[in-house]
């Protein structure tokens, strides 16, 4: 076989070039795409591609990929050959090797599903988007199978298949010279039985109404207030002011806030933060990182102190910690970095009642709108996609363009009420230089922060 082939070409290029450490992932990503823009198909493709990413170690990484098997081989020479000239002053941690063979199950397979179908679906949910002020509409899906066999020179032989499935639309609402925008997006790591329990009706009118309601909704306040954060904006909070914050290489790197602070009580009693990338069906779930590491669930807060960073085996040797299965590259030609899987807060006790009538003025804030951190200072500035005020514990006018932000450490020591109702249900792609499918969420949250207008 050419794998067995490769795997003893490797062997010998190691010991011609003096490399203590090397390892070697194929990929064979099949992918189709589909989407449309105001009734028109503006993307169709259907590819495979075959490539090889070869990393090779020492003291500091070398790295070459290639997509013409001709040139595998050559890759891993080249590699190695980077290694050799870098030699740096590293160390990574290396632990036993691992021969498995695993993949994620589904009910319907994306090659059982004719490209018709898949276009068909587009085009029923863009119909489904037209309206009164509805001036723009996009409708995109996605669906892609790689199957990776990795090795190392631990003798490490992984196989792994993951498929993974995206489908998400947006419209954009215009009166009187104002715009507004709204979508929804669902992802797994499924079959196409993720398109078949979608309500594609229900969730494409709640996308219009939204989107004329926020036309007739006021600015927000400005200051200090009270918030309730739902679990889509708790998700994005945690993901983005604090998972990359335990990002080891940035923590190494001195661009965390949280550096040396393993063991501190950082957050208030009863939160915990968990990085899970074994939750079944999950967007950013998967079953071995890039680095030839199982995934496993990471506790980063328990109970209110720091008690893990997330690492690949270059981190966790400097730290003197377990490597947990968090490095992970865009694909067989990207190098793997520390990356999140499925970030979450863990469940509370408190209803959304009961948080809401612990409220005498504040603010609702509800689903992702993007957003901007700074984790070496600890700041972060997150927008909302729509708003409520909060009355007396009651939900009162609608406010939009409403932005949240403030210092990451006063925010987590702020929460005073967790909520039980665990949403973890919010596919994305986090960029770091790459791109990785994610997923985040948590329960509602109520704690205290800047509020103020996007505009």
């Amino acid at each position: 076989m050419e794998v067995e082939r490769l795997i003893r070409s490797a062997e010998e290029l190691a010991r011609k070039h003096g490399i203590g450490y090397y390892e070697i992932r194929i990929s064979r990503v099949v992918m189709t795409e589909v989407s449309m823009s105001n009734g028109q198909l503006r993307g169709l493709s259907s590819n495979s591609e075959t490539g090889i990413g070869a990393r090779a170690f020492n003291g500091a990484w070398g790295f070459s990929s290639a997509n013409d098997f001709e040139r595998f081989e050559k890759a891993i020479e080249t590699a190695m050959k980077i290694a050799k000239l870098s030699r740096g002053e590293s160390k990574i941690y290396t632990g036993d090797p691992v021969v498995d063979d695993a993949e994620m199950p589904v009910k319907r397979p994306f090659s059982d599903i004719n490209i018709e179908e898949k276009v068909a679906l587009v085009k029923e949910t863009d119909s489904m988007l037209t309206g009164e002020r509805i001036v723009n509409r996009n409708v995109s899906y996605r669906d892609t199978v790689v199957e990776t066999f990795y090795f190392n020179s631990l003798g490490s032989e992984i196989r792994t298949v993951v498929p993974r499935i995206r489908f998400g639309f947006s419209v954009t609402a215009k009166e009187n010279g104002e715009m507004q925008q709204y979508w929804k997006s669902f992802g797994g790591t499924l079959g196409w039985e993720m398109v078949e329990g979608i309500d594609i009706s229900h969730w494409t009118s709640l996308v219009v109404e939204k989107a004329r309601a926020l036309l007739k909704a006021s600015s927000p306040p400005s200051g200090e207030f009270q918030v309730i954060a739902d679990p889509e904006l708790t998700g994005l909070f945690i993901h983005e002011a604090l998972g990359h914050a335990v990002e080891a290489d940035l923590v190494k790197n001195g661009d965390s806030i949280l550096a040396g602070k393993l063991g501190q009580k950082i957050a208030v009693d009863g939160l915990t933060v968990v990085d899970d990338p074994t939750l079944p069906g999950k967007f950013g779930s998967y079953i071995y990182d890039d680095e030839g590491i199982r995934a496993k669930r990471v506790e980063i807060i328990r109970d209110g102190v720091l008690v893990n960073y997330l690492n690949d085996r270059e981190t966790a040797q400097y730290f003197g910690l377990e490597p947990n299965g968090h490095g992970r590259a865009q694909s067989y030609a990207h190098q793997p970095l520390v990356r999140m899987g499925n970030t979450y807060v863990e469940a509370g006790d408190w209803s959304f009642e009961e948080m809401l009538e612990e409220v005498k003025y504040g603010l609702y804030m509800i689903g992702d709108k993007g957003g901007q951190v700074d984790t070496a200072n600890g700041t972060f500035t997150f927008g909302a996609r729509e708003g409520y005020i909060i009355e007396n514990g009651e939900l009162r006018k609608m406010v939009r363009d409403v932005a949240l932000s403030g210092k990451i450490l006063d925010v987590l020591k702020s929460i005073r009420a967790i909520g039980k109702d665990v949403r973890i249900e919010y596919p994305g792609y986090c960029g770091k230089g790459q791109s990785v499918p994610v997923d985040d969420g948590g329960p509602h949250l109520l704690t205290k922060a800047l509020v103020g207008g996007l505009k």
